[in-house]
């Protein structure tokens, strides 16, 4: 039986839409229309909002479970329960610098969890092929550079479900960067030391996707303007940001709101979302909750603790957005950054249902729309 949403304010990811009902089935949206066809079960949303569901491309664990630590169907069963439980039913699973054998035994786990769930996005691979000088919390002895026979492997094993892979561009030989552009795998500058020419060279050559602007990268200056100033002057460059105001100062987000414009948006990088782990040792990776934020024993910060919900009303209320730019930066702008613009992101017809998140004008209560009336 067909339902229709009415009363509500509708963020499609590109408009908000007022005086208008969402036509949907069991599967997708049938219409966004004025008129409400007969024999369709009416739900009165009472004046909140509606909009798609939110995309993370960067989500390391959830709950109890980390991906890196174990690679499997259940960990991802888990990420996807406190994913639909915090309104973001699209994710890609991060396994961070890890051995061969485990990046092998993560892209496994994806497929076959993929195979049972056709709409999971799939993977982001974060290293393992970092620069040490701008690791972060990755474990020294892991962080590599890459060889021909283990990135050939990766790409012809992980291309059908790795969607993004983490690099740092300079490190890689002009050979083993032309096979990742020309394989299926989006490439993401981070964890870097790139100058601005040379981040300038490499954005030129395709590569318009950077992990956690701002984090583990060069830094704008008046004379050496970085990484970051090569990210700002570039219009075609994604941008992801952690709006959890310690990754970032909210005054430096504000600038690269007015800089990189509609290129700019969410993620979470959240450790375990749903801050139900504290602590954490695990091969020498040992992080703790200090403050609200995941710290190793050399007090870096270790992924985030932050969900998606929380990052958008960190939007609204600190970056000085919209309601409507705070959820395209967690779905339509999300879904372009990797390609998946034409499935899901917006509120469209023949776009999902199943999807769609209900939220108040404050974004203090988000949460997916089949939760309430499925």
């Amino acid at each position: 039986m067909l339902k229709a949403y009415i009363n509500c304010k509708i963020y499609t990811g590109e408009e908000v839409l007022t005086n208008k009902s969402v036509i949907v089935d069991s599967e997708k949206i049938v219409d966004i229309s004025n008129a409400i066809p007969e024999n369709v079960q009416i739900i009165d949303l009472k004046g909140n909002s509606i909009a798609p569901g939110l995309i993370d491309i960067q989500l390391n664990g959830g709950y109890y479970r980390y991906f890196s630590e174990t690679p499997n169907m259940e960990t991802l069963a888990e990420m996807e329960k406190a994913s639909c439980d915090y309104a973001t039913p699209y994710f890609l699973a991060t396994l961070i610098s890890s051995p061969e054998k485990v990046i092998f035994e993560a892209i496994e786990a994806i497929k076959s969890y993929k195979t049972a769930n056709p709409n999971f996005l799939g993977m982001h691979l974060e290293g393992p092929f970092l620069n040490a000088q701008k690791r972060g919390a990755h474990h020294p002895a892991i962080v590599r550079l890459p060889t021909d026979r283990e990135l050939k492997n990766i790409i012809e094993k992980g291309s059908p479900v790795i969607k993004v892979i983490t690099t740092a561009p300079e490190i890689f030989t002009d050979y083993q960067l032309d096979m990742l552009l020309d394989s299926d795998i989006i490439i993401s500058a981070g964890h870097s030391t790139m100058t601005y020419e040379q981040a300038q060279y490499y954005f030129g050559k395709g590569i318009n996707l950077v992990t956690h602007l701002f984090n583990a990268m060069t830094q704008f200056g008046h004379r050496e303007p970085g990484m970051v100033g090569a990210v700002f002057e570039n219009e075609n460059v994604h941008a992801p940001v952690i709006v959890d105001g310690g990754h970032i100062n909210y005054a430096t987000l504000r600038i690269a709101r007015r800089l990189k414009g509609e290129k700019l948006f969410l993620i979470s990088d959240s450790s375990f979302l749903g801050r139900k782990k504290t602590r954490f040792d695990w091969e020498g990776f040992n992080i703790s909750m200090e403050g609200g934020f995941y710290r190793d024993r050399f007090d870096n910060l270790a992924g985030a603790a932050i969900s998606m919900p929380e990052a958008i009303r960190n939007t609204f209320h600190h970056l000085g957005a919209t309601q409507q730019e705070a959820i395209e930066m967690a779905t339509s702008r999300a879904a372009r950054a990797i390609g998946i613009e034409n499935k899901i992101g917006f509120i469209k017809k023949g776009y999902p249902s199943a999807s769609l998140i209900l939220f108040d004008d404050d974004f203090e209560e988000v949460r997916l729309l089949k939760h309430d009336f499925s």
